[in-house]
């Protein structure tokens, strides 16, 4: 799609289109696109985002830290769990301002995930990891029911949570439909988006650290899986696939690099347009290392990738890539209406505008 159509669909379609704010993100060369910053209050370095809509929003971060708006970011109310000063939450899936569910990384008993069902009012512990060798990384669901959580491989293998009450109750899958992972190969903590679904039944594992960059497809929610090398570089324990998004269950997009400060990232995204069982290099991916990575709603080839050192707009389903801002943010998403938002560090957290 030529980009200046596409900014004249962006506009249309995101009625947000208010001028920007004096403290907004300033944009740089390309598309006319912007970050509205919303002022949380907190420092904390939000890697966990749900937008629900416009309105309402949920995000996830250090010491213990989540925050909800249901007015579109003019305020923040700090609904954290009590008790969990100590814990990194990584991940948070919300399915409206009442339900949602947080997930906490690290070894151990650190792995946990506290589920709402009023707003953050008060919070049910659902799980708590009691495998030494697990790590959990992201989660997702498919549904309102079934979701997923994953975990770095034990004895060699990813290893899967599985619910289909909501979150309630968690179950450890077999690992037999699951293969063999390479020598260091892991998952990435670093946007909640290294575990994806799309539709009912198909999910995705992006995966990094090994000799090679790997994203697993599921297409029965977790019982059985295959995996595909992708061009993004590995074989370092900072490098590999960070985040997917995937369109359907068909069309896909991988971001990351080396999230190592200062380094070269070259072809830091890729493209699948057949579920992730091949993958091809971005013919002008982003510059540098991405965390984060989400489709633009009603726009068919439009989506942002997001890191420390900036993002980027493409409109050609990741083919080419072009950078708008240079904002430090961990990871992104959109709404079905119309609403786009980014997290990151020192309680960042924005909103897309056109200027």
């Amino acid at each position: 799609m030529n980009v200046r159509i596409a900014m004249s669909v962006l506009s249309a379609a995101l009625v947000l289109a208010a001028p920007l704010p004096a403290h907004a993100t300033t944009t740089g060369p390309g598309p006319d696109l912007g970050w509205e910053l919303k002022e949380t209050g907190v420092t904390a370095r939000f890697r966990g985002l749900a937008p629900v809509s416009r309105d309402v929003v949920w995000a996830a971060g250090t010491g213990g830290t989540v925050l909800r708006t249901v007015d579109g970011g003019r305020t923040w109310q700090n609904v954290s769990p009590p008790g969990t000063e100590s814990l990194q939450f990584r991940d948070v899936e919300a399915f409206d301002a009442r339900h949602a569910l947080v997930l906490s990384i690290g070894t151990g008993t650190d792995g946990r995930v506290y589920r709402t069902e009023d707003g953050g009012r008060t919070w049910t512990e659902s799980f708590r990891n009691d495998e030494p060798n697990a790590f959990y990384d992201c989660m997702a669901f498919f549904d309102r029911r079934h979701g997923l959580a994953m975990s770095d491989p034990v004895n060699g293998r990813f290893r899967l949570l599985a619910t289909e009450d909501g979150g309630r109750s968690w179950q450890v899958l077999p690992s037999t439909g699951m293969p063999d992972a390479l020598p260091g190969e892991a998952g990435f903590a670093a946007s909640g988006q290294c575990l994806v679904t799309a539709g009912g039944r198909d999910a995705w594992i992006a995966t990094g650290g090994g000799e090679r960059s790997r994203v697993f497809r599921s297409a029965d929610r977790g019982r059985t899986w295959t995996v595909s090398d992708t061009p993004v570089p590995a074989a370092d324990p900072a490098k590999g696939v960070f985040a997917l998004a995937f369109r359907d269950r068909h069309r896909g997009i991988a971001v990351g690099g080396d999230y190592q400060p200062g380094l070269p990232s070259p072809n830091a995204a890729a493209v699948t347009g057949d579920g992730g069982a091949t993958w091809r290099p971005a013919t002008t991916p982003p510059p540098a290392y991405r965390s984060g990575v989400t489709w633009l709603p009603h726009l068919p080839f439009a989506a942002i990738a997001v890191g420390p050192t900036g993002s980027d707009v493409t409109y050609t389903g990741g083919a080419r890539w072009e950078t708008f801002d240079g904002g430090s943010f961990d990871t992104v998403s959109c709404t079905p209406d119309l609403s786009c938002w980014a997290s990151g560090e020192q309680g960042r957290i924005a909103r897309l505008r056109l200027r």
